[in-house]
């Protein structure tokens, strides 16, 4: 399979380098880059990372999609809200554990919102399914399994469960409910009615959203596997060691605090983090800039803001900023 997918690398490599020197050669030029090392290390690299990541997306977010059929928005609400179930730490566990199944972005945050607290979900249980449905996904879970193993995947996934069920659960216990914007209370979402698909539908419904969310994600994935191909071939690994390595004891907060403006996914951060990662960046604090692109990026606060009042909204970010700085350096003491 790996040697299948060498070949082809290398072939895509003569191909593009062919029609480069083609194109060049119109202008009467032949650039000297062409021929380097670096050229061919970087060009190989980003179709094999390509091509491995692009076979797991269509493979992985299929089998999850069947299984996300079982839980659409409305089951969710439900499952959380029911009975008073969701209340306490329970709680925030469940919520947790269905933001991985979920599907939840930064454009979905207010209507989602909305619907749980009407639904009368805990403000801290709502806010725990909330960091883990971006955060904690099927594109990060074959991302992180391709570009690190299954190990670095798993560990990822229940460190990001883990914060989003202690951040949330401390928002609970702050009982904050009160710094939620007036309008939250008075708009009605509504209730869809819960309809159970035959398999052929799950299938067919599961294919649609592999085949949507890839043309949604793949500019992400090229841009970042151009950028991360870049680095491999040009940065200057000694400058990165230096500023963001071992020896700088607060690259993990420097890491959050650059990632928080910035607007991104998995799937355009991560071969970015691959590749810092192999010039001397711990996983901890290569993964922390992760998080905080994900999870804490400025749009999807902007957006929040919609609903949350100043003090809630900073209180989320404070907290969630912290839990991320605290697995960075927990990532980088264990995989030392």
């Amino acid at each position: 399979m790996f040697a299948v997918i060498g070949h082809t690398s290398s072939f895509l490599y003569n191909l593009l380098t062919a029609l480069l020197k083609w194109i060049f050669g119109l202008f009467g030029t032949n650039p000297e880059f062409l021929e380097s090392a670096r050229f061919k290390d970087s060009v190989e690299y980003f179709f094999t990372d390509a091509i491995v990541i692009f076979l797991m997306l269509i493979i992985i977010i299929f089998i999850v999609s069947i299984l996300r059929s079982f839980f659409p928005p409305e089951r969710t609400k439900k499952l959380l809200g029911e009975q008073g179930k969701a209340r306490g730490f329970i709680g925030n566990i469940v919520a947790a554990l269905l933001g991985i199944v979920t599907p939840f972005c930064s454009c979905s945050a207010v209507p989602v919102f909305i619907g749980f607290i009407e639904a009368g979900i805990p403000l801290g249980v709502t806010f725990s399914f909330l960091i883990s449905s971006p955060m904690v996904n099927e594109v990060a879970l074959v991302m992180l399994w391709g570009l690190f193993g299954w190990k670095i995947a798993v560990l990822y996934i229940t460190t990001g469960v883990i914060i989003a069920i202690v951040a949330g659960f401390i928002i609970g216990k702050l009982k904050m409910e009160r710094y939620l914007e007036d309008d939250v209370f008075s708009i009605r979402m509504g209730d869809a009615e819960l309809v159970k698909p035959t398999w052929k539908q799950r299938i067919s419904d599961a294919w649609s959203y592999d085949l949507n969310l890839l043309k949604k994600i793949w500019p992400y994935v090229v841009i970042g596997l151009a950028i991360g191909a870049a680095i491999h071939g040009w940065a200057p690994g000694d400058w990165l060691a230096k500023y963001a390595g071992k020896g700088n004891p607060f690259a993990v907060p420097i890491a959050v605090i650059i990632g928080i403006p910035l607007y991104s996914n998995a799937a355009g951060t991560l071969p970015i983090v691959s590749e810092l990662t192999k010039l001397g960046v711990p996983m901890g604090t290569a993964l922390s800039f992760m998080m905080a692109v994900t999870a804490l990026s400025l749009p999807e606060m902007i957006i929040l803001r919609k609903v949350l009042k100043p003090k809630l909204l900073a209180v989320f970010i404070g907290i969630m900023a912290v839990t991320i700085v605290f697995i960075g350096y927990f990532f980088n003491i264990i995989l030392v």
